[in-house]
């Protein structure tokens, strides 16, 4: 018995260790955890130009979900967005108004951890979320919409425009186009989504099963932290191709910024958010994986090493925040009537 007790202890002093040692491995790779202290989380998620507040949160999320910004009416934030599956639309290429592909046939990325990305778009134009939001408002493809009439649905509805002044504490305020993005964006900035793999990384050696450990070795040893690092596992620039031809390259037209420089997309909840790459050509995750070996890493990623990695994603599957869908200021005469064409 007493013999049976050391084995086992010796066991449990393994296994720590074991964990130990990997996950000083993952944060010497780079990798580092959505942190668990409110207070720590806050400094990191804020904008400084544009605090955070719970009356702005509040009221960037209505817009958020406020079809009627869109030119037809019918095209919101979430409609690419989606909070309910992943933070996207789950099609190929991004979809708005009057049913059209993004002439560039590129993808719409998770909102979900997008405020710990460096740049926003996929190839890196706009400094952060709130710069972001003012784009897909007024993309021919997307919202359609312009700064003007995004003006005049908000302005034209009373409740919205006391929330603005609440929110701001400026009695005479009439918000503008920037205003709206900037609540959008602060909205977005509270899309964060903890999982397992962040309790790892603080100290639980249980949060992650045996295979996803291994898993976890196996992107690190593999070279994938190289670029899938930082709090997003992803988020800065990098060139895309680097050591192999894309084989979906021919899917739109996208090179990159100038430099050829592309946005590596977040890895968390990653198996929620296909379809992959920029244009959204790739629906099996483990091709992906291969790919990524193929193209970024100059490896031959074999079945069971992209089994391995696959199996580590599902240690990346957060806790969504609970989004209660809200109830819309009532349209009225003054407010501009939605324009299909």
């Amino acid at each position: 018995m007493k013999t049976m007790k050391i084995v086992g202890l010796l066991s449990l002093i393994a296994i720590s260790g074991n964990a130990e040692n990997l996950r000083d491995m993952a944060l010497k790779a780079g990798l580092k955890p959505i942190p668990s202290d409110e207070a720590t989380l806050s400094k990191i998620i804020d904008n400084p130009k544009n605090k955070i507040t719970p009356q702005k949160v509040e009221l960037g999320k209505k817009l958020y979900f406020d079809a009627r910004l869109s030119k037809s009416g019918l095209i919101s934030c979430n409609t690419c967005h989606n909070l309910a599956t992943g933070g996207v639309d789950g099609v190929g290429p991004a979809t708005g108004h009057m049913w059209r592909h993004n002439p560039h046939h590129l993808n719409s990325p998770t909102v979900y951890n997008a405020v710990f990305a460096s740049k926003q778009f996929w190839d890196g134009r706009s400094p952060d979320l709130e710069d972001q939001a003012q784009g897909p408002m007024q993309a021919p493809p997307e919202m359609a919409a312009t700064k003007e009439h995004v003006e005049k649905v908000v302005n034209s509805m009373p409740e919205y425009v006391e929330e603005f002044k609440k929110a701001y504490n400026n009695e005479t305020m009439k918000p503008t186009f920037k205003d709206v993005a900037d609540v959008i964006g602060d909205f977005e900035r509270t899309l964060v989504t903890s999982s397992r793999f962040d309790k790892f990384l603080e100290g639980d050696d249980k949060a992650l099963t045996k295979d996803e450990k291994e898993g976890l070795k196996t992107f690190i040893n593999m070279g994938c932290a190289s670029c899938h690092n930082g709090i997003a596992l992803g988020g800065t620039m990098q060139p895309f191709p680097v050591t192999g031809k894309y084989k979906y390259a021919n899917i739109g037209d996208f090179k990159g910024d100038k430099n050829g420089m592309v946005k590596v997309p977040t890895l968390r909840n990653i198996l929620e958010t296909r379809p992959y790459f920029h244009n959204g050509a790739v629906w099996d995750i483990k091709e992906a994986v291969k790919i990524m070996g193929e193209t970024q890493l100059g490896k031959k990623i074999n079945d069971e090493d992209a089994n391995k990695i696959v199996t580590f994603f599902k240690a990346l599957e957060g806790k969504k925040p609970n989004i209660t869908y809200p109830v819309l200021p009532a349209s009225n005469i003054n407010t501009p009537k939605p324009n299909l064409n």
